[in-house]
C-alpha cells in the first residue's frame, strides 16, 4: 500500500469526554476543558521506526498522522512525552528518521528510550538524538511545572525479558522524592510496567516494587508507560497506571497468544488500535482522552 493511500483512509475523532480512573478504579467522565486545569500534555507511544511488518506497512505514515494531529489542537498541549520504542532496530537511519518526525511538534518533545532504542544496552544513540534537557548522565530527570513533579524512569536495561532500574536510579530517585510533601502531585513516565502486568510475557520490572514503594507516601501519583502496545489501567491505592496505545500496531491482550509480538488487523482495526492520549492533571488527578487514529472512534 503506497503511504498516501494509507493515510486517506485516517480520519480523527474530535473533542470529547476525559476519563479519571477513581479510587475504586472506576472511569468516570468528564468534559475536557472544564477551568482549573493545572498542566496538560499528550502521551505516545511506541512508534517502532523503521519496522517492516505486515501489521503496520507504515509505521512512519501513523506516526506522522499523530503529530499533525497534536499540532492541529486548538491549544497545545503544554509537551509531548514519547513512552519509548522510538525506533525499531535503533539505527543511525531510524533515529534520523523519527528525529526528523518527532521534532516538528510544536509543543516541546520528551522522549524515554525503549528497549528497542537500546540495543546491546548501548544508550549512546538515543541519548545523541534524544536526551531529556537536564536529565542525569544515565538519562532519568525530574522537573516541576504546573503544581505537578514529573518523572522519568528509564527501566529498559534487559532486552525483552523484564524491566530494569538498577540501583544507582533508585538512589536518584529516593534524593528526588526525599525533599517533596505527601501532597505533591507525581507523574511518572516510563517504559515497561512498573508492577506485575504480566510476567510471563515480561511485562513488568524486576525491581518495579522498589520504586514504587518510594512513590507510596504521595497522595496522587500517576504512572504512565507503554511496552505492551495497548490500553490497561490498573490502581493500586493512590498508585495510578495506565498503559498506552502504540502508534505503530497493537499486541495481543495479555495470555491471549502464545507470546507478545505484532498483531495483524485488518486495515480499520489497525486504525482503531493506534493513537495518541491527551492527559490533564487537575489537583492530582490525571484524566485521559485516549485517541483511535479510526474512523468515527
Amino acid at each position: 500500500m503506497r503511504r498516501g493511500d494509507f493515510l486517506s483512509h485516517v480520519a480523527w475523532t474530535g473533542a470529547g469526554i476525559a476519563y479519571t480512573i477513581s479510587a475504586q478504579g472506576l472511569a468516570v467522565g468528564r468534559a475536557l476543558g472544564e477551568p482549573g486545569a493545572a498542566a496538560r500534555f499528550v502521551q505516545i507511544s511506541d512508534s517502532h521506526i523503521g519496522f517492516h511488518q505486515a501489521a503496520n506497512p507504515d509505521v512512519t505514515a501513523t506516526l506522522q498522522s499523530c503529530v499533525s494531529a497534536i499540532n492541529a489542537l486548538p491549544e497545545q498541549p503544554d509537551f509531548v512525552v514519547h513512552t519509548g520504542d522510538i525506533t525499531h532496530l535503533s539505527t543511525p537511519q531510524q533515529f534520523d528518521d523519527a528525529h526528523a518526525i518527532l521534532h516538528t511538534l510544536r509543543a516541546p518533545l520528551i522522549a524515554l528510550p525503549g528497549e528497542h532504542d537500546v540495543l546491546g544496552n548501548d544508550f549512546k544513540p538515543y541519548l545523541s538524538n534524544f536526551k531529556i534537557k537536564g536529565a542525569t548522565d544515565g538519562g532519568w530527570a525530574s522537573w516541576d511545572a504546573g503544581g505537578v513533579h514529573y518523572v522519568v524512569l528509564l527501566n529498559v536495561f534487559s532486552f525483552e525479558t523484564m524491566g530494569l532500574i538498577g540501583n544507582d536510579q533508585l538512589d536518584w530517585l529516593r534524593r528526588d522524592l526525599a525533599a517533596r510533601p505527601p501532597s505533591t502531585p507525581i507523574v511518572v513516565f516510563t517504559h515497561v510496567p512498573l508492577y506485575a502486568l504480566f510476567p510471563s510475557w515480561g511485562w513488568t520490572t524486576q525491581d518495579g516494587a522498589n520504586a514504587l514503594a518510594l512513590l507510596r507516601p504521595f497522595d496522587h501519583v500517576t504512572v504512565l508507560y507503554g511496552h505492551i502496545h495497548q490500553i490497561v489501567t490498573h490502581v493500586d491505592g493512590n498508585l495510578h497506571f495506565a498503559s498506552a496505545m502504540s502508534t505503530a500496531y497493537p499486541q495481543p491482550a495479555p495470555g491471549t497468544a502464545p507470546k507478545p509480538g505484532p498483531l495483524a488487523l485488518p486495515h480499520d482495526g489497525l486504525l482503531h488500535a493506534i493513537g495518541y492520549r491527551n492527559v490533564q492533571v487537575d489537583r492530582g488527578d490525571a484524566d485521559f482522552q485516549d485517541h483511535s487514529l479510526g474512523a468515527g472512534a
